[in-house]
């Protein structure tokens, strides 16, 4: 008899092992910072993190692009990619090396919200790194060649802008949805024309009236054991000057436009895939209702690949690879957008099911699905806001919209509470409120593809007038 056969089909008296108990995560809360205003109208939070040993700094300074000279928009941005290219001590090659013998990383940049800039520094070198932070913000020497270079760079990165469909489609979405004489139509880092005229002088400037103290918030984030961050910072930041007063945050409306109603073609000869922008405007996180439904509508329409687009296009049709939709709050107002690209031969049909998907999310929304994108957005939360740069990035993101971060706790609360009967009610305002199907779709609908091959069709589809662009 071979070993072990006489167990054989008998039964084994061993006990199942018991499968352990997972109960339900506990509620989650943003770290709690210390807060700290200087003489000078600067605002300090800080966040001790444990465990997190490379600091990151987020300044954010409330600068609106609406006061950028209408013959110059793109010097705000010029201005943020020279900050770190020279001082007034030293020249962009030193301040360079400065930067990389105290392992510091710089990053500046700015969007519809203000300034940002971004350093991120192991806590031993977080003095040295306030000092050159320091001087990139109230002594930066703006050389002529380092401008005219990031000009250079504008222009080229405008010209690449302009050949990527998915940007290009972006740019044509704002001009569309927004009246041609307000700010947020025109591309934030300016155009060719606005751009090519850019001097030092417009640069020196513009820096000299709008990088200030006053209104601007630093984010330190980090484990700040054995720090004394709020001296630090009074030290080197401490004799920056004030400035004109200003609120910390931009409150601004962006003007419609009165014929955002329509498609607009973007002619690409012969283009294989065609690029698709469906949208409208949406709510800010003041919304009556609460902020908490909008993310969880976006995620059920279009926010992963479960969603319903991509359950219908990607799916079952096979036409792309992936659609996303969700809204984007700006500091008054804001825009929800349904976008991605499909194979050229479906374009037709691909814009006739997408207004179908967004139209039948006012029918009624599962509560399956709502608690689906309820739990991933509450569940994951704590593992998005884990490392000390994501927790700095959140905190300068709520400065600037006249925030703290109690709101980004608040609202994740508030999430629990979400469930069909709300999701459905939130979707019903954002209708309303965008005036969609009130006269056409109410839609703005962007297609960059071959217009030769799609217009009879996509005019057919009955979205509202369709309008053709062809780029020089």
């Amino acid at each position: 008899m071979r070993p072990g056969a006489e167990g054989r089909g008998a039964r084994k008296d061993m006990s199942e092992p018991t499968r352990p108990g997972v109960d339900a995560p506990g509620d989650w809360e943003f770290p709690t910072p210390e807060r700290r205003d200087l003489d000078n109208g600067l605002t300090l939070i800080s966040y001790h993190v444990p465990g997190q040993y490379v600091l990151s700094l987020r300044v954010g300074l409330p600068v609106s692009l609406r006061e950028e000279p209408r013959e110059r928009e793109g010097v705000a941005t010029i201005m943020a990619r020279c900050l770190d290219e020279g001082t007034e001590r030293h020249t962009a090659e030193e301040f360079a090396r400065l930067l990389e013998r105290k392992g510091v990383s710089f990053g500046a940049g700015v969007a519809e919200a203000g300034l940002f800039l971004d350093i991120d520094v192991v806590a031993g070198n977080v003095d040295p790194a306030l000092d050159l932070l320091r001087q990139i913000l109230t002594e930066p020497a703006f050389p002529p060649n380092e401008v005219a270079r990031q000009v250079r760079t504008r222009l080229a990165d405008i010209e690449q802008e302009r050949a990527v469909a998915g940007h290009r489609a972006m740019m044509e979405f704002y001009a569309t949805l927004y009246d041609a004489e307000d700010r947020a139509a025109r591309p934030v880092g300016g155009s060719r024309q606005t751009v090519a005229a850019i001097r030092r002088q417009d640069v020196v400037a513009f820096h000299r009236e709008h990088v200030v103290a006053a209104g601007t918030t630093l984010v330190v984030s980090g484990d700040l054991t054995g720090l004394n961050i709020a001296s630090s910072v009074d030290r080197a930041l401490g004799g920056w000057a004030r400035g004109a007063d200003r609120p910390s945050f931009i409150s601004e409306s962006a003007q419609l436009a009165a014929d955002r109603d329509r498609v607009v073609v973007v002619d690409r000869p012969g283009s294989v895939q065609t690029e698709i922008i469906i949208g409208a405007p949406g709510p800010d996180r003041s919304v009556a209702g609460g902020w908490a439904p909008y993310p969880v509508l976006g995620f059920v329409v279009g926010g992963s690949p479960s969603a319903r687009i991509d359950a219908v296009l990607r799916e079952e049709k096979g036409y792309t690879y992936g659609i996303r939709a969700g809204f984007r709050p700006r500091s008054s107002g804001g825009i929800f957008t349904t976008s991605g690209s499909v194979r050229a031969d479906a374009t037709t049909e691909s814009l006739r099911l997408l207004a179908e998907i967004l139209e039948g999310a006012g029918a009624g929304l599962a509560d399956g699905e709502v608690r689906s994108g309820v739990d991933f957005i509450s569940k994951t939360a704590p593992g998005r806001y884990a490392t000390a740069d994501a927790i700095a990035d959140e905190a300068v993101t709520m400065a600037l919209d006249g925030r703290t971060t109690a709101f980004t706790t608040a609202n994740l609360r508030d999430l629990a509470t979400v469930d069909a009967r709300r999701a459905d009610e939130a979707w019903a305002r954002f209708w309303e409120g965008s005036r969609l199907g009130a006269s056409g779709t109410g839609w703005t609908i962007i297609v960059v593809g071959d217009a030769a091959e799609h217009l009879g069709e996509v005019e057919r589809l009955g979205l509202g007038p369709v309008t053709v662009v062809r780029d020089s």
